[in-house]
């Protein structure tokens, strides 16, 4: 079982590999390392594992943190679903979302996000008849992003040699679309500002508009859903749950309230970690599943970060957006309440993407320039066994730090009665949202709560709160440092700083790092076993 620090737990004198942190990057990382036989320890700083995988419980209810859906595991041949399976032993199951995943909902319009390329592009093409050419020239290129990508990130765990000699090549298809913001690949294929609108949809989920981001994040994630959503069964506590036990077959441990302090350096190395207690873990190899901004800034002896250069590297980066969540409570099963399984991305109708967002960056009372709605207890069916007579939902929206700057040295759960009223005022204002596209809910509430931005930075340890590590503009993918190697030998990185934002590229994050570690394509060898 997953131990805590605080409590007794016996460890080891020396492990093969401690990896910080518990998120999905090291979860997929241990587990593919223990597979190799090594003996790997997880530090996770909060009391409970998983990173943006954990869920934490409230009167009565159960809320995922991180996890709303994903998508590329609803078929059991799908390269993603190998690769949960095999981080798992194929015991986390999934649970489709049905037909429509996502509905992008601009002003009083509503369109449907449906499973299947063919289903999704006819969908738009009613909404849209006289823009045939462009959506199949849109569904083209997301494919072309996504062909592409397959040896971009996997020149980021080749031997250094070999990158100097096939990197550029591998590299060059990839950063052609990279280069391109969103807007400008959508304003290349029609000039249709409604149409520009709901193919951009889905940018929550990276988290930067359209003239900010970059067209190949934006196509990862497009690409991602084509073929449905779907739910881990049990909830998003379930990944913890199925990888825990791969790791403690091969003698390693996840321990909780264990939060590091310095990564240790002797001769060069990285030989071990020193916990904030200023007990020292020794190991061969340390990776860190933390970001790429908190590691060398926080975590690495001032020296090497001068021998190295890094503080050069993070002027490079930008952290991603903040944002705020509204977890929601009620009364009634979500079939009593007739909640859907879709998403909702929720849109103002006067402006685009980018200026919606310039808009509520400089007055906060303006409308929020998105609200996304998620149902999970209507999407994993062991919900109402699990919690009879109860239901959840999630709203976010994004958030600016500087809203919560002035509460940022409080402690958390006493801020005080302006950070209160504060939050639930934007509270109310986010329920209106909800209420006017799903009316039977209003009264059926029993109880919300809104986490911040600095509610993040408490938990997850990001310093401005954000959701997606660093920003996914066309620019990060120049940087050839975000890769699982550092400079530091024995010392390497993993998470979605080093793939793309999310769990998926976390995961995929997870089995780069473990390559270049072991010095296969365990990606390549998951597929084969599988064949």
């Amino acid at each position: 079982m997953v131990q805590s620090y605080k409590q007794k737990h016996q460890l080891a004198e020396h492990y093969d590999t401690i990896l910080i942190g518990s998120g999905m990057g090291c979860l997929a990382t241990g587990a593919c390392l223990a597979k190799a036989g090594q003996k790997v320890l997880l530090l996770e700083r909060h009391y409970t594992a998983g990173g943006y995988t954990h869920v934490f419980k409230r009167r009565g209810y159960e809320w995922d943190v991180g996890i709303h859906y994903i998508g590329e595991v609803n078929r059991e041949q799908g390269v993603l679903r190998q690769l949960f399976d095999y981080v798992t032993d194929g015991e986390l199951k999934w649970a489709d979302m049905g037909e429509v995943y996502d509905r992008i909902v601009i002003g009083d319009k509503i369109y449907d996000f449906r499973k299947g390329v063919k289903n999704w592009k006819d969908e738009l093409k009613k909404h849209f008849p006289d823009e045939h050419e462009a959506i199949d020239k849109y569904v083209d290129l997301v494919f072309e992003a996504s062909k592409a990508s397959r040896t971009f990130f996997s020149e980021k765990a080749m031997p250094k040699a070999m990158q100097t000699m096939l990197g550029g090549q591998m590299r060059k298809s990839y950063l052609q679309l990279a280069r391109k913001s969103t807007l400008e690949v959508l304003q290349s294929i029609t000039t249709n500002k409604e149409l520009i609108k709901v193919l951009a949809g889905q940018y929550g989920d990276y988290g930067l508009p359209p003239a900010k981001s970059s067209f190949v994040m934006h196509a990862s994630i497009s690409k991602h859903y084509f073929q449905g959503g779907c739910f881990p069964e049990g909830g998003s506590a379930r990944i913890v749950e199925t990888v825990e036990p791969i790791i403690e077959k091969a003698g390693g441990t996840i321990l909780t309230n264990a939060e590091v302090k310095e990564i240790i350096i002797e001769n060069g190395k990285a030989v071990g970690v020193r916990l904030w207690d200023d007990n020292v873990l020794k190991a061969n190899n340390i990776v860190s599943g933390a970001g790429i901004i908190n590691t060398y800034q926080k975590m690495l002896p001032d020296p090497y970060v001068k021998k190295f250069k890094l503080s050069q590297q993070l002027d490079q980066v930008t952290p991603s957006a903040a944002h705020a969540c509204l977890y929601i409570g009620l009364n009634g099963t979500p079939e009593e309440l007739n909640l859907p399984k879709a998403n909702y991305w929720v849109y103002p109708d006067d402006l685009d993407h980018d200026g919606l967002v310039a808009r509520y960056e400089k007055d906060l009372d303006a409308p929020f320039p998105v609200v996304y709605i998620s149902f999970p207890a209507a999407k994993d069916p062991t919900w109402t066994e699990r919690y009879p007579g109860k239901s959840t939902i999630d709203i976010i929206t994004v958030m600016p730090f500087e809203a919560f700057e002035k509460w940022e040295d409080t402690r958390w759960k006493k801020r005080g009665e302006a950070y209160e009223s504060f939050k639930d005022n934007l509270s109310k204002r986010l329920l209106e949202v909800l209420y006017k596209l799903e009316p039977q809910l209003e009264g059926k509430v029993d109880c919300y709560e809104l986490s911040s931005p600095i509610t993040t930075k408490h938990f997850m340890n990001y310093d401005r709160g954000e959701l997606y590590g660093i920003d996914h503009d066309p620019e990060r993918y120049e940087k050839r440092f975000l890769q699982p190697r550092t400079p530091i030998k024995n010392l390497y990185l993993t998470g979605q700083d080093i793939v793309t934002a999310g769990v998926a590229g976390a995961l995929f994050a997870g089995f780069l790092t473990a390559s270049t570690m072991l010095g296969k394509n365990v990606v390549k060898t998951v597929l084969k076993q599988t064949k």
